[in-house]
């Protein structure tokens, strides 16, 4: 019978460069850096709630560690380590390997060490702690943003929702568009680097993860500003351009979540900047509205003709209604 150390054992232990002590000991030991400080994170990913029963485990060994280091990157913070907690109905050795696998490819993208963690029997539910590393004063936060400062967004969102409402048959998307949406839902890309370079740059910064307005909303709660969008500029995959379904698109682009994109702000005077980065970075990073000195928390999305747009959903909430 396989044992909780059997399965540490084969499927998460690797050697570690740059803790001092990693899997196999009651607890992990790092070394403080004299340059930075941790920013630290943990995300949960849980069976019928997250992702489906049968998901493909590789998949999901990249997603739920690309979902922590998203929030890294909206913090400016260099990946270093991660703890991680399974609790598993059973030991399935191959469904072990594979997501061992997609965890650590991508683990290794980011220079991520697996330090520890735990492992029990019961629903399927994973649990990841990060550790990054970010020079004093140079985090970015949500409270930062001023009235007059630009909102400004990496990438598109709306194709992980999109992919979702394909697979509830809420619309049906041609081979490509699925494959597309599908990749955005399953396998995000952490924008780290471009969290990275904007210390110094960015006023605030959050990641898009529970959707656009919900998390902008975050930010202008916690600077004590209002959010303006212009729907018109956001920006659209090809997916999203084609979607027959008007109202479910404008959802998707609003509201859908999953996206793992950033979401920041920065001054005007910081333009030429931040386009400089997209440029650097080959990004696409797209002005999409304002900050202002309305109710905190209060974002609102205007039309191409200034008048505002009625949002029947703001984002997800696990505890929502």
């Amino acid at each position: 019978m396989t044992s909780e150390f059997d399965i540490i054992r084969r499927h998460f232990t690797r050697p570690v460069k740059r803790a001092l002590l990693g899997v196999g000991d009651d607890c992990a030991l790092i070394a403080p850096e004299s340059d930075a400080q941790f920013a630290v994170s943990t995300d949960m990913l849980v069976e019928g709630r997250h992702f489906s029963a049968g998901t493909d485990a590789a998949r999901l060994g990249h997603k739920a560690l690309a979902v922590n280091l998203s929030d890294l990157a909206a913090m400016g913070a260099e990946p270093r380590y991660a703890t991680l907690a399974l609790s598993l109905p059973d030991a399935d050795e191959n469904w072990l390997a594979q997501f061992s696998e997609g965890f650590f490819k991508l683990a290794a993208a980011f220079g991520v060490e697996l330090i520890g963690g735990d492992t029990t029997r019961g629903p399927r539910t994973i649990s990841i702690t990060v550790i990054g590393a970010v020079p004093p004063e140079l985090a970015l936060r949500r409270d930062g943003a001023k009235a007059g400062d630009e909102v400004w967004l990496s990438g598109c969102t709306g194709d992980a929702a999109l992919a979702l409402a394909h697979q509830e048959g809420r619309i049906r998307l041609d081979a490509g568009a699925l494959a597309h949406c599908n990749a955005r839902l399953h396998t995000p890309v952490p924008c780290v680097a471009l969290g990275v370079a904007l210390r110094g740059v960015a006023s605030s910064a959050i990641d898009v993860s529970d959707g656009l307005v919900a998390d902008l909303g975050h930010i202008g709660e916690r600077s004590g500003a209002a959010i303006e969008l212009r729907f018109a500029r956001l920006p659209r995959s090809r997916a999203l351009k084609t979607c027959a379904d008007e109202r479910l698109a404008q959802e998707c682009l609003l509201a859908g979540g999953d996206d793992y994109e950033l979401a920041f702000t920065a001054s005007i005077d910081a333009r030429a900047k931040v386009e400089a980065l997209a440029g650097k970075l080959g990004l696409t990073l797209t002005c999409i509205g304002s900050v202002g000195a309305g109710e905190p928390g209060l974002v609102s999305v205007y039309d191409g003709n200034g008048k505002p747009i009625q949002i029947a959903s703001k984002g997800y909430d696990h505890f929502g209604g």
